[in-house]
């Protein structure tokens, strides 16, 4: 593959190497790294792909070993949650209560809703990626829909058992 053609791939799938990072990682800034690492490590890494047609798969499998590695660091710094903070309006952020609901999947769980739903990877590219097999993806498809479901009927719930009609 060219580089030229590299920085195309990546153009078209920023949106989704975002959603990606955003999955495994819940600071932005954390994502950004992530990002940044994985074009970089794709750039000096490129004569290592073997398929063009699988340099979509191989961005995206280096962009998670690059969150992994994020993970791993920061698990080893003192979290900042003990120390009392000043929420600036610029870092408060508002999502979705489905996103919200993803969030409180484990991460494998996570990983393979994003892969599969919101990227638009087939249960096989997923299980290759995630090097698993393709009925371990499928259970954790089947069981974060059940999951995602309880969530966010428990939240519906919740919202209307405080309302009088």
């Amino acid at each position: 593959m060219e580089k030229e053609k590299l920085g195309e791939l990546i153009l078209d799938t920023q949106e989704g190497m975002y959603r990606m990072a955003k999955t495994l990682l819940r600071s932005d800034a954390d994502c950004f790294d992530a990002i940044q690492e994985a074009i970089l490590k794709a750039f000096s890494k490129i004569h290592t792909l073997r398929r063009d047609e699988f340099a979509r798969t191989w961005l995206m499998r280096i962009l998670m070993n690059e969150c992994y590695t994020i993970l791993r660091r920061n698990q080893k710094l003192v979290s900042m949650e003990e120390y009392p903070q000043k929420e600036s309006a610029f870092e408060e952020r508002r999502y979705t209560e489905l996103y919200e609901a993803l969030m409180e999947l484990p991460r494998e769980m996570r990983v393979c809703v994003t892969l599969y739903y919101l990227e638009g990877y087939s249960v096989k590219e997923v299980a290759s990626l995630l090097e698993v097999t393709e009925s371990t993806v499928k259970n954790r498809l089947s069981r974060a829909r059940m999951r995602l479901r309880r969530i966010l009927e428990g939240e519906q719930d919740f919202f209307s058992a405080g309302k009088t009609v």
